[in-house]
């Protein structure tokens, strides 16, 4: 039988540790992180402590893997720790809020920057991020899929768009605005959340140890040398955004990159990073589509009550209904996002988040159950356990409860309580689902 071989040089695995990991959300993100810190240094400790924590949590899940590496991620790992209910609850919850979320999130964020380049009316952003939807679902179920190659490409396009952005930041001589004072900024767990936004991808990351050479020894290069390197990145990133416009002015910028490229070099770069931004985008969406139709797919297979779901269209070879449905969803909740909620990016990170941080935590859990139960025979140990493992399930924990607590919060609970609720009501509807669908469900 066929098994992945380990092709992967220690340098290879690092690039495509950073490839996964930077998105959009570093376009995005700072300014929320902006408007809820209270200072610049303040501004840059949340980005390293992301860093820590992700790197924290690639840890664990680089022993997941090397001890389930012919499994299928979260789904597996939830459902050999905790059961078949908990696993079914984490692709309702995937196919519902967590993916078609974060897919609408990143829509978000290229509708914004498209908008920079033409604006289509009052609803500009929601037309372009359901537009982007729209396409990628079609390509998907078209069957022409992402080229390996190409995104490779685009990857190397965007770190040398992130570094030019960040020297663009540098030397464009603008006049930065200090925080504002008396404002909403201070609160740090909730800037927490969009920088572990976009951080997130390290947990796919975490899948290369069955094809990296050596993983016993290389493994642990690979994802500190990746996250380490994202997270330098990022910091240069952020120190420019603070260069050209400071705190205050990171934190009223809609489209910060675009404004800091306006500043350095006029419209043309600014158009040009938009460019950018949006093609980066659609690669993110691309992936992110293909990749979770598959798990909607799985879940048909395993549970005849979406057995529609698990439909393979042989014709282009995808799991068509699965990519219609999960394409649906999201644009259910790019139409909700946009008439609700002032900013699309915030709202389904917001929705996402509490849901995202229960699998996180359960799934960080299972390393104890495992070395329980199997002792510590694994080709790849998370280092310095207990303690990497305890601090990641610990702050997965806290940023679940920050999360929550906005449902009861005064000044956050009219901006996001609703959205908050919305997706744990959405989570514990699958609950009542599982006990119907678990009738003639594969053993």
């Amino acid at each position: 039988m066929s098994a992945p071989r380990p092709l992967l040089s220690v340098a290879d695995g690092m690039f495509l540790t950073v490839g996964m990991v930077i998105g959009v959300g570093i376009f995005k993100a700072p300014s929320i992180v902006a408007g809820n810190t209270s200072g610049s240094a303040e501004f840059l400790l949340a980005w390293l402590l992301g860093g820590a924590i992700s790197l924290c949590g690639a840890l664990v899940y680089a022993e997941l893997a090397a001890r389930h590496p012919e499994t299928g991620g979260e789904y597996a790992f939830l459902g050999e720790g905790f059961g078949r209910g908990t696993a079914f609850l984490f692709a309702w919850s995937r196919m519902t809020v967590i993916q078609t979320g974060a897919i609408a999130a990143v829509a978000f964020v290229l509708g914004e920057y498209a908008s920079e380049i033409f604006r289509l009316g009052a609803h500009s952003t929601a037309i372009y991020a359901a537009l982007s939807v729209v396409a990628m679902t079609l390509l998907n179920f078209a069957g022409t899929l992402q080229s390996k190659t190409l995104q490779k490409v685009m990857e190397s396009c965007l770190i040398a768009g992130l570094l030019a952005l960040a020297l663009a930041g540098f030397a464009s001589g603008g006049s930065p605005k200090p925080a504002a004072q008396g404002g909403a900024g201070g609160d740090f767990l909730f800037a927490m959340m969009f920088v572990l936004f976009t951080f997130g991808g390290w947990n796919e990351a975490a899948y290369l140890s069955g094809e990296v050479h050596q993983p016993r020894r290389n493994m642990m290069k690979v994802l500190v040398g990746g996250i380490v390197a994202v997270t330098l990145l990022y910091l240069v990133v952020n120190l420019g955004y603070l260069a050209a416009l400071g705190q205050g002015g990171i934190a009223g910028s809609k489209a910060v990159g675009a404004d800091v490229m306006r500043l350095a070099v006029g419209d043309a770069g600014a158009v040009v990073l938009s460019l950018i931004v949006c093609v980066s985008a659609l690669t993110t969406i691309n992936a992110a589509v293909f990749t979770g139709a598959r798990t909607n797919f799985a879940m048909g297979r395993d549970f005849p009550m979406f057995r529609h779901l698990g439909n393979w269209r042989e014709r282009g070879s995808t799991p068509a209904n699965a990519l219609l449905l999960q394409g649906a969803i999201t644009l259910a909740l790019i139409a909700a996002a946009s008439l609700t909620a002032r900013d699309g990016f915030d709202a389904m990170v917001a929705y996402t988040a509490p849901v995202f941080w229960i699998f996180f935590l359960l799934t960080g859990m299972t390393l104890f159950i495992f070395r329980a139960r199997h002792g510590r025979q694994s080709e790849f140990k998370t280092p310095f356990y207990p303690v990497i493992p305890l601090v990641f399930c610990a702050m997965c924990g806290f940023m679940l409860w920050k999360a929550v607590t906005y449902i009861f919060n005064p000044s956050y609970g009219p901006k996001f309580g609703g959205l908050v609720l919305a997706g744990l009501l959405v989570m514990v509807a699958g609950i009542p689902l599982y006990w119907l669908a678990r009738r003639g469900a594969r053993p």
